[in-house]
This record gives C-alpha cells, structure tokens and sequence, in this order.
C-alpha cells in the first residue's frame, strides 16, 4: 500500500494512447506540430482563455522556476507561504533562473495565505528601499501544500492586494485540478477572472507521464518567454509527446474526472481518521490527508507495510500521536483505500 504521493502511481491509459497516437510519422520538432497546437488550443479552452499564451514542461519545478523567473527581474522579492513548494522542495529553482529573485516567506493557517498578512508584507517591503530588492510577485499554491485549497473570492483579494501593488499573481497548480473538483467551480473562477496572472497546471500528479503546462493569461507577459525557456533546456525536440498527455488529459473532462476520483479516496481515509481516535491537522479539501493517529494504528499501518510520510507540524510533539500525511491518486487501488481505513480504525 502506497500513499506517499500521487507521484507514485501510473500514468491514465488514455495518456499513454495519445502519446502512441502522436508517434507515426514526422511532424517539426520544437512544438511546431499539430499535437502541440491542439494541445495549446485545449487549454486554452479548459480556462476559457482564448488570448492567453501556453507552453509545456516536463516538470512542476521547471513550470514554477521559469513563470517566476519571467515575473521577477533578478533583484526582485517573489511572496510567498513559508510551505510553499517552491520554498521547501525546488532546490533553490526560482532563485536559480531567475538569476537570484529572493523568496520572502509569509504564515498562514493550512497553507494558505490571508489578503492582511499580505498587505502588511507588501507594505513592509516597499519600505525596504534598494538594498532589499524590488517587490515583483506573488505566488500560491492551489490545491496548497497542506491539502487544503483557496476559493475564488480568497484568490480575488489576494489578486487585489498584489495588484494594488503593481504585482502580478502566480498560481502553482500542481494539484489545481484537485482544487476546482472541491471546489466545483469552473477553472477560469478560479484563475483569470479573479486575478490570476499566470497559471502553472500540473499535470503529472493527476493522470500524466510527466507534462505541466505554463499559462499566460496576459500575453504580453510572455514576451521572450519562448527564449527563456530554451535557454533553460526545458525546450524539448519532440515536444509531440508532451503536448499528447495534456491533450489526453483536457480530452472530455478527464483532467477533472481523475482528480474527483483521487478527492473521494482521500475523503474515506480522512473519516477513517476521526473514526480511529486521530485528528485531522486541516480539512480534507484535495487528495491529501494530514492527520496525528494514535501510534498503535501507526505501528500497525508499519508492520502491514504501508508506505507514507511523517509529517510532522508544530502543535504536535511527541511520538503520540503521529502526525503523517497521505496522498491518494487517481489510480490508488479501493482495496488499498479499504485496508488503510481499517488499519486507522483499528
């Protein structure tokens, strides 16, 4: 049973067709193919963004680091949650290419940041005066590194508070597909019409081999992008095979299918939880449960040989309980979801 991440399960059927499906024949490389245009156009129909700019990557670091480093000139200071992954988990890769932009990190309950602790950090920060930097961006996380999501109307006054400040809004949505399927909203609700400037939309955690797509809503931000991107190798030659997944993925709502599917998983471990005695650290808003369980059920889930993180998070000390998180994917198996629920309950 493995509920480390999403990252460890397979790539959709679907996916792994329209890849054998764009391997016939010669087409231009680089992306000026037909698969790749579709897959563009896709997108942009999924966000209901005609105008906007979308390229593909490989990876969520890759997305991330490179929407930054377009948004943030190198002496500029980037906001963001003390657990966002681009603070925790990217090896420095915003700071990287964007050839020093320096990340200021912010609190917040769950993951997620409030329109006042942003303001009052903005505020600060235009104080700093050159030997700080230049305020340049904002960025979250939807769905957040602690499983729990951001509604529009708290997108919306983020989006005002960093407009207000001449900066534009990053939304890191390597589980966005989870958000929207929450939230039971439509991905532009989410996004452009309330502030969001540029979207990274994952698609490796949620079905794909490995494919993310990079949105400009404006296109004016994405001028010199193409540059950017190819000087940071993350053009690839055969770019077909990467637009096929997200094509697969945007094709009659499979995107959002898979992502419900992986919520609903998490939502029997979530109750299986509480029924067992433990508590749930945050709601479980997406595909991820992070909970404290007694460590009888801990050492139980151990010996059945169950693969997940300790995680652990400051109101909790001790050994009991133990705090941990887990992740459901699309394709955890229901035997596996039953067999950890029973384990929780004990």
């Amino acid at each position: 049973m493995n509920f480390a991440s999403d990252n460890s399960y397979a790539a959709h059927p679907a996916v792994l067709t329209a890849m054998a499906d764009a391997n016939s024949g010669a087409v231009m490389g680089y992306g000026a193919d037909p698969v790749t245009a579709r897959a563009e156009a896709a997108i942009r129909d999924l966000l209901e963004a005609p105008e906007a700019v979308v390229r593909f990557v490989a990876t969520g670091t890759a997305a991330n680091a490179l929407v930054c480093a377009q948004l943030s000139p190198s002496f500029g200071r980037i906001y963001c949650h003390d657990d966002a992954h681009i603070e925790t988990s990217e090896c420095a890769a915003p700071e990287f290419f964007s050839h020093g932009a320096k990340l200021v990190t912010l609190p917040g309950e769950g993951g997620r940041i409030d329109a006042a602790t942003l303001a009052q950090s903005l505020q600060v920060g235009a104080g700093v005066g050159l030997n700080g930097g230049r305020s340049a961006l904002v960025s979250i996380t939807n769905a957040t590194e602690w499983g729990t999501v951001y509604d529009p109307d708290q997108v919306a006054a983020l989006a005002s508070v960093a407009h207000a400040a001449g900066l534009p809004l990053h939304m890191d949505g390597a589980r966005f597909a989870n958000a929207v399927a929450t939230l039971g909203c439509s991905p532009a609700d989410l996004t452009w019409r309330v502030g969001v400037d540029a979207l990274c939309l994952g698609g490796t955690k949620n079905g794909a081999m490995g494919a993310e797509a990079m949105v400009f809503f404006d296109p004016t931000r994405a001028e010199g992008f193409d540059y950017r991107r190819k000087q940071s190798g993350h053009v690839m030659s055969k770019n077909r095979y990467l637009a096929a997944q997200m094509l697969a993925l945007a094709t009659d709502g499979l995107w959002l299918d898979l992502a419900h599917r992986a919520n609903t998983k998490a939502q029997v471990l979530g109750q299986a939880v509480v029924d067992g005695g433990g508590r749930l650290l945050q709601p479980v808003q997406s595909n991820g449960v992070f909970a404290a369980i007694p460590k009888t059920a801990h050492d139980r889930a151990q010996a059945a040989g169950v693969l997940y993180h300790l995680w652990p998070d400051k109101t909790v000390q001790g050994a009991d309980p133990v705090p941990l998180r887990l992740v459901t994917a699309w394709d955890t198996p229901d035997a596996d979801v039953a067999a950890m629920a029973a384990i929780l309950r004990g």
